[in-house]
């Protein structure tokens, strides 16, 4: 970590580590910036999760109103979002009525990875209606393509099924029952200075970006957003995860636990579960996370790894685009970090 550092993979990062329902590490490195006289990054440092708020926050939703039947899996999501499907829109596309809840939590819907919605909208009303218009890139089930552009729908659909917005929902049914103290979306103006800067933007917002979310779609929407927007310590994150591998309660049941996380049988190939990922060949997750793992990456820098089998969770916390999100190292640094870990936990 501190080779990674020094390499400039990130200015600062945290990281949490547990077994057996046990906190192994909890551990922080770095700085805030590159600047010698930049605050230091502390173990209860609040970081931008950026695509981890897919599994804190809306899988976690979703699996939540799965429980108590309100979403079926199988279910379009235009029976719940009718303008996903609106024949007055220009463009209209007969496939879209195809696309379950299943296919978006599973990246599978056919719609695009990323689209620079901001650049268009002026409202939250406005970019989720521009995501529910989004052309397709593929059919339906057709393929697997990571998408946040799915993953703004799903929360607008989820959202509706609960006649509730997803910041509030959250923090009522998972963050407070399961003792996430320090996470949520929008931190408050006052504790800013306490989380680290993710981006010096000088297109979109022009400022530094430091306790807002990094995300331009998601700033966009004012902060609160299906595919990114939550913000957590990593002892909180560590929190969520030894709850998933305790059963899940009092939030969860373990038949749901187990049916979002496993890998997905279609589309061919596909490394996803029900929101959640599953490592691959090769995985960020390193070469020694049993194949009934599950995790998710985040575009600041951000991973969590869950392994039932061996009982063990790796939240890593970092800021790597500050200042300017060109720097993709942390892609050699995380694979090497995971693996070393699991080392050091074998020979405990």
């Amino acid at each position: 970590m501190r080779k990674a550092i020094d390499d400039h993979a990130f200015p600062g990062a945290a990281t949490a580590i547990t077994q057996h329902g046990k906190l192994s590490a909890l551990q922080s490195f770095g700085q805030f910036t590159y600047e010698p006289n930049s605050p230091l990054t502390l173990p209860g440092t609040i970081f931008d999760l950026a695509s981890l708020s897919k599994v804190v926050a809306t899988t976690a939703m979703a699996m939540i109103l799965y429980q108590r039947g309100l979403l079926d899996l199988e279910m379009p999501a235009a029976s719940v979002v009718p303008e996903f499907v609106d024949h007055a829109t220009q463009g209209y596309d007969p496939r879209r009525a195809e696309i379950t809840f299943r296919m978006l939590l599973a990246h599978a819907s056919g719609l695009p990875a990323h689209v620079a919605l901001y650049e268009q909208a002026r409202t939250r009303e406005e970019l989720v209606r521009l995501a529910c218009t989004a052309p397709l890139t593929a059919d339906p089930g057709a393929r697997a393509e990571y998408s946040d552009v799915g993953f703004i729908v799903l929360a607008e659909a989820i959202t509706r099924l609960a006649d509730e917005n997803l910041d509030t929902f959250c923090k009522r049914e998972i963050f407070g029952p399961y003792g996430m103290a320090h996470t949520g979306y929008c931190p408050p103006p006052v504790l800013r200075s306490f989380i680290p800067p993710t981006v010096n933007d000088l297109t979109f917002r022009h400022r530094v970006v430091q306790g807002e979310v990094n995300d331009e779609n998601a700033s966009a929407m004012g902060g609160v957003a299906g595919h990114a927007g939550i913000f957590a310590s990593a002892g909180d994150v560590a929190l969520f995860a030894h709850r998933l591998l305790s059963g899940g309660a009092p939030v969860l049941r373990p038949a749901t636990i187990a049916l979002f996380t496993c890998r997905e049988t279609t589309p061919q190939g596909t490394s996803r579960g029900l929101g959640w990922d599953t490592p691959s060949a090769p995985s960020q997750a390193g070469q020694y996370f049993s194949p009934a793992s599950f995790g998710h990456l985040g575009y600041t820098g951000t991973s969590l790894w869950i392994d039932p089998e061996r009982q063990i969770s790796v939240t890593l916390l970092t800021n790597r685009t500050w200042p300017d999100c060109k720097n993709n190292a942390i892609l050699q640094v995380r694979p090497r970090f995971h693996d070393a870990v699991m080392d050091a936990l074998a020979k405990i």
